[in-house]
């Protein structure tokens, strides 16, 4: 059955939010958004492309810091209201030049840094 971005459920601006997660190492990198348009970019280069809210654009991951993100795999939730793309990550996947977005932990009601920036 061929996959139609139609099927899938977008919010009331048109958008899906989308989780990146490395394909080897499992580790979740990013959250960001797609719109049909996009998914369909994604789908047909290979290449990830987010739609960037605050400059109302397409944003191909890596296309001005060389950190691309390869689409291995796209899967969608049961409620078709979000996507998991797993990919092969270059360099850091943050725009703070970490490998993850998600370096900040809650630990015994303290904000703490678990991660650093990528030398």
């Amino acid at each position: 059955m061929p996959f139609d971005t139609a099927t899938l459920s977008y919010d009331d601006r048109g958008l899906i939010p989308v989780i990146a997660q490395d394909a080897v190492s499992h580790d979740v990198l990013m959250l960001a958004w797609m719109n049909a348009e996009a998914v369909e970019r994604t789908l047909k280069s290979g290449r990830v492309t987010y739609w960037s809210r605050s400059r109302a654009a397409f944003w191909v991951k890596g296309e001005t810091s060389g950190h691309v993100q390869e689409l291995v795999e796209m899967r969608l939730d049961c409620d078709r209201d979000c996507l998991l793309v797993l990919v092969h990550q270059t360099g850091p996947a943050c725009h703070t030049n970490r490998r993850s977005c998600f370096y900040t932990a809650v630990r015994d009601g303290a904000e703490i840094e678990i991660m650093a920036p990528v030398e």
